[in-house]
């Protein structure tokens, strides 16, 4: 089945660029273009696409807002799209529910495999640009946010050691290699974890790790 794309973005070369990268892959499928964040939402409910790539910078609605109200609706996935690896704005949209970012100069092939991976259910987590992300804009957050919540308490000794290591943004075979599990085991765990802690994927872990400090910069 082919992947449905909407391409979000004010700057009509950059969807005409990306529309480019996207039509000769088989399996994606561009479902709609918008301008702004309205159009967005709008198209989105029109054409039901199941990966948005979403600008952050766009008038009238941001992709911020755009995001928080098309993830409220429970699906699709949004895909950031951003001119800066630093970016307060991204690191927002991740709290808003996207499922990942990529900067605007990825290369074509990195951009394609991005959206199969966020269009696979799992999330984009680049431990170099991701992580960099998260512990600059969380590095000295509220008081009030730094109290690991009660649902915490429902993971088990193995599950919240998992966590720290999804927190670092480490793959799934660097964490069995440290936990001693297998990969299936360590997936199994970041099930349960998503589940008790009411997480939609792995970003959210990250966020939801240093916003409540699970996890240090640098740890």
């Amino acid at each position: 089945m082919s992947i449905r794309v909407l391409i979000a973005d004010d700057q009509p070369m950059v969807r005409a660029g990306l529309r480019m990268i996207l039509e000769v892959e088989d399996d994606l499928e561009i479902v709609g273009e918008a301008a702004d964040g309205n159009e967005a939402i709008a198209v989105a409910a029109e054409t039901q696409p199941d990966v948005i790539l979403m600008d952050v910078r766009m008038p009238n609605l941001d992709g911020l807002e755009a995001t928080r109200r098309i993830v409220c609706e429970g699906s699709p996935r949004v895909l950031i799209l951003t001119t800066f690896d630093l970016d307060a704005y991204v690191y927002e949209a991740l709290l808003a529910g996207a499922s990942g970012f990529v900067l605007k100069d990825i290369e074509p092939e990195r951009l394609v495999d991005a959206i199969r991976v966020i269009a696979s259910g799992a999330a984009l987590l680049s431990p170099t640009i991701t992580k960099k992300l998260i512990e600059e804009f969380v590095r000295r957050p509220p008081e009030s946010t730094r109290r690991p919540p009660k649902e915490v308490e429902q993971l088990t000794p193995r599950e919240a050691e998992i966590l720290r290591y999804v927190a670092r943004g480490w793959s799934n075979a660097e964490i069995a290699r440290s936990a001693f599990v297998s990969e299936p085991t360590v997936k199994t765990h970041i099930a349960r974890i998503l589940m008790k802690l009411g997480l939609r994927d792995r970003v959210q872990v990250v966020v939801y790790a240093y916003e409540h400090g699970l996890t240090k910069p640098g740890a």
